[in-house]
């Protein structure tokens, strides 16, 4: 019988507009977000106060400012950001080497080997955050990785959940099926009108039924709303895609005017790549458009070797899927997985978007 591994999942409370109200104390007790504040811009993270009023992270800032119109606007900092993330990803690597960073807010620690009570581990790491940066953390604990993060949400802010292994069924029984990893809003909704809203309704559906409905997919969820998950926790995390993305101050109407700048995106992808990717094997290549209507649509083709003229081919595909200006462009590569690095004729771009 396999010992049970503690796992824990630690998320920072609001982790930018946090560290913001922490720099200016007189912001403490206003709706503050950061990022949104240009006239095209997108809400990076929201304090509390202003959640209170509807505003979410992802908000376009003029629906913001719509809900709440005594909101702070704050420019991104970043450096600030990755310094408090440095220090708390310390203190973590002081109580177990298998931390595996999510972003600059979150992490998974492995502490199955420590020899006392993941609950008592995660009260002192969030604890020791608080006195030594001024910032709170909520805390997940559970046996694997999926149920560790679902739980670290399910008293937030600044305070902690556990949910142990005979508790498991029961926890999930009545929980949304919203709540597992690759359902969003949207899926939710069609599981929904199928009738099925938790995970005991998705548990009734056998793992035939759901590979044959969702394919490769539906084998995970298979496992996912019955709890199981054996995915180590991993310190070195190998990076999936690289992107880049600009929002226009104003709507882009002509494929010419996108091509433009389609052409600079992709220069300083192209660069960035070179940069970060090392040896990494780039396996597609993809752009992404969003329209006026904040509809967002992705064309991608197999490619090994990713240029401005390829960028430029799945532009032409994805700026006609609407007849509408476009807000933001993107391009972006995503990497071959380590087994199918040995094997790289199949990913020969043939010059057709895929």
């Amino acid at each position: 019988m396999n010992p049970v591994r503690k796992i824990i999942h630690l998320d920072m409370d609001c982790f930018y507009a946090a560290v913001e109200m922490r720099e200016r104390p007189e912001l403490e007790t206003f709706p503050i977000a950061v990022g949104g504040g240009t006239p095209r811009g997108i809400v990076t993270t929201c304090n509390y106060e202003a959640r209170k009023f509807g505003v979410r992270s992802a908000m376009p800032g003029f629906m913001a400012r719509k809900r709440c119109p005594h909101l702070v606007f704050l420019p991104l900092r970043f450096d600030l950001y990755r310094a408090a993330s440095h220090r708390i990803r310390e203190i973590f690597r002081e109580y177990t080497d298998l931390v595996e960073p999510l972003s600059l807010d979150e992490a998974f620690l492995d502490v199955s080997k420590s020899g006392r009570y993941a609950w008592e581990i995660a009260k002192e790491i969030r604890l020791r955050i608080f006195k030594e940066t001024a910032l709170t953390a909520s805390a997940g604990i559970a046996s694997n990785k999926m149920l560790a993060k679902i739980a670290s949400d399910w008293r937030k802010p600044n305070s902690q959940f556990a949910i142990l292994p005979d508790q498991v069924q029961a926890f999930l029984a009545n929980l949304p099926v919203g709540k597992l990893s690759g359902i969003g809003p949207k899926t939710a909704e069609r599981f929904a009108a199928r009738g099925i809203r938790t995970c005991r309704d998705l548990q009734k559906f056998t793992l035939t039924e759901m590979a044959l409905q969702f394919g490769r997919w539906g084998e995970e969820l298979f496992h996912l709303c019955r709890g199981n998950d054996n995915r180590e926790v991993c310190p070195q995390r190998i990076r999936k895609s690289l992107s880049n993305e600009s929002t226009f101050s104003t709507n882009l109407v002509s494929l010419s005017e996108c091509e433009e700048a389609i052409s600079r995106l992709s220069k300083e992808l192209l660069e960035e790549l070179q940069r970060k990717a090392g040896e990494r094997k780039v396996r597609k290549a993809f752009v992404t458009v969003k329209f006026s209507d904040f509809g967002r649509t992705t064309k991608e083709c197999v490619c090994a070797q990713p240029s401005e003229t390829i960028y430029k081919a799945l532009l032409a595909e994805a700026f006609y899927r609407k007849p509408l200006s476009v807000r933001l462009l993107g391009t972006g590569v995503r990497f071959a997985e380590p087994e199918l690095i040995s094997q790289p004729e199949l990913f020969h771009y043939s010059g057709i978007p895929l």
